[in-house]
This record gives structure tokens, C-alpha cells and sequence, in this order.
């Protein structure tokens, strides 16, 4: 088995699973002997080589063969992982909430916790991303954790463009851990958002009365032409019918006029909030690439030593 290690990952595998589920003879009977190492060792080599959905399996597996183990609870961890990495985000959480209710605060149980508010975050569930941070505050005693936890909140709360609550859940980070966050840094660039350029939808509806000139505020200048290129012909064309005695004609003209018309001002008030939420995404992905969390304050990850890193440019 040691020589094995210098064989291609493919020869690995194979030796891997005929020395766990060869068939032995034991007094003369068939058995299957399967190993706790060689069973986590088959996981581990399928996760390795990014075949996530194998490595469940195998997690699984060890899993339920090897419940006494010493190593289920990562094995638990890294079933969740797996998910992640596969993209299944609501298999992922289940994953780590199975873990959660069976060890409640150890250092996987507070790293599934993070992870499961992660995989709320990545489909858009903010709310129950900040239930389940909030559960962790309420069970953890490591201020460094809760410090972590009102800093994830603040974030989930820049996705939900609720700023002030966002400067809140930062202001809550201790002392001690201010400058390892940086929030002085961070508070400067959320400063930023009250210059941010934005457009009145008020303002955008009033000057739409002129066909074209609400879209022209918000800076839309090929709809603006669309729009007094379509409501001046068709007003012309109602005034041509009419000045034919067409009444008819020009009564169906003017009809449809109005609904275009009508149109066009809830165009440029729409237009006015798309331009501010934009506005507010393009803040908050600049905010994101220059002000990122690029490691846990937790201080093991998977057997390896894990340092903060944060990083914010200007």
C-alpha cells in the first residue's frame, strides 16, 4: 500500500477499493472487510480529484459503517462541502444541518453554520441566511466567532441594500478585532454611497410629459428617441384623421395614443429606479473586489492552519 502512492490516481483508486471490498474467507464463509482508513481514504481521493458527487457516497458510506469513528463528524463536514462544491445548495444545507443537530457547537458544528448561511446567500435567502448566524451568536461563547458572525451579517445586509443595518452589525465587532476587519476602512467606503449618483423617478415621470425627455434624465437616449419618434407620429397622425374629417380613425388614433403615451411616463419612472439599483450594484460589487474576507477566523480548516486575511484598496 505504500508503493501505491506513486501510481497514477487512477491504479490508486482501484487498489483502494479491492483492499476494502475484497471478498475473505472467514471460517468458510463469504464477508466483505472494509477498513475505517481505506474507506475514508477512498473518500477523501474522490473529493480530492473533484468528483464530489462520488465523494458523498463514499462519506456516506464511512459514514454508516464507521459510526464510532472519530473522524464521522468531518467526514459529516465534508459530505456538506461536497455539496457546495457541486453547486446543490439545499442538499448542502441539510448536510449541515444534520451536523449541527448532532454536535450543536464544536468547530465543524460553527464552520456548518457559516457554511449553511453561505449556501442561503448563493439562492437569494437572505433572511434565512441571517437566522441561521443568528442561532450561532446565541450558542457561541468565542468572541472571535461572534465577531465573524456580525461581520457576515453586515454583508448580507449590503446585498439586501439595507445599509444602515449593515453599519450596525459592523459597529458590533469588538474592539480587539476592529483593525483586523478594518472597518475603519470599511465605514470610509460605505461613506461613499451617500455621493452615489441616483435619479428622481418623480422627476423622471414630470419631465416624460415631453415624449422622450424622462428617458433623457435617466441617461436611456435611444429609448428617448423611440419614445417622441412614436408619440410624434402617431399625434400627427391623429391630427392628419381629424383634419380630414376622419373622426373615426383619428378617434382610434388618439386612443391608442394615450396608452402609449401612458406608457412612456411609466417607462421613464421606470427607468429611474433601474438606474438606482444599478447604481447600487455596481457600489456593492466594487465594494466586494475591494474590501474582501478572504479567510475565516477560525484557526483550523481541514487539518491546515488558516490565517485572516482582509484586504481593501482605495
Amino acid at each position: 500500500m505504500r508503493n501505491s502512492k506513486r501510481l497514477p490516481g487512477f491504479v490508486l483508486l482501484f487498489w483502494l477499493v479491492f483492499f476494502a471490498l475484497v471478498p475473505r474467507f472467514v471460517h468458510g464463509q463469504t464477508s466483505v472487510v472494509i477498513t475505517a482508513d481505506e474507506q475514508f481514504r477512498f473518500a477523501e481521493a474522490y473529493f480530492t480529484t473533484g468528483e464530489y458527487y462520488r465523494a458523498i457516497s463514499e462519506y456516506e458510506r464511512f459514514i454508516h459503517f464507521f459510526p464510532q469513528d472519530s473522524r464521522v463528524e468531518l467526514a459529516m463536514y465534508k459530505v456538506g462541502l461536497s455539496y457546495v462544491k457541486g453547486e446543490r445548495f439545499k442538499q448542502a444545507i441539510d448536510a449541515f444541518d444534520s451536523l449541527i443537530e448532532k454536535y450543536h457547537d464544536t468547530e465543524f458544528a460553527v464552520k456548518s453554520y457559516f457554511k449553511a448561511a453561505e449556501c442561503y446567500v448563493k439562492l437569494k435567502q437572505y433572511d434565512a441566511a441571517l437566522v441561521v448566524l443568528d442561532r450561532l451568536l446565541m450558542i457561541t461563547q468565542d468572541p472571535d466567532v461572534k465577531d465573524e458572525v456580525h461581520y457576515r451579517r453586515g454583508w448580507i445586509y449590503l446585498e439586501m441594500d439595507q445599509w444602515e443595518k449593515a453599519r450596525a452589525s459592523f459597529d458590533s465587532i469588538s474592539p480587539e478585532n476592529r483593525n483586523a476587519y478594518r472597518l475603519q476602512e470599511l465605514s470610509e467606503a460605505i461613506n461613499k454611497k451617500k455621493f452615489l449618483k441616483t435619479k428622481n423617478p418623480n422627476a423622471a415621470g414630470l419631465l416624460a410629459v415631453i415624449p422622450g425627455m424622462g428617458h433623457v434624465y435617466c441617461e436611456r437616449y435611444r429609448d428617448a428617441f423611440i419614445a417622441f419618434l412614436l408619440n410624434g407620429a402617431m399625434i400627427l397622425a391623429a391630427y392628419e384623421a381629424f383634419d380630414h374629417d376622419n373622426e373615426v380613425l383619428g378617434g382610434l388614433i388618439t386612443f391608442l395614443e394615450i396608452g402609449l403615451y401612458s406608457g412612456n411616463i411609466y417607462s421613464a419612472v421606470s427607468s429611474a429606479h433601474k438606474y438606482n439599483r444599478k447604481q447600487k450594484r455596481d457600489f456593492f460589487r466594487y465594494l466586494k473586489e475591494h474590501s474582501t474576507l478572504e479567510a475565516s477566523v477560525m484557526r483550523q480548516d481541514e487539518g491546515q492552519v488558516v490565517a485572516l486575511s482582509y484586504k481593501i484598496t482605495f
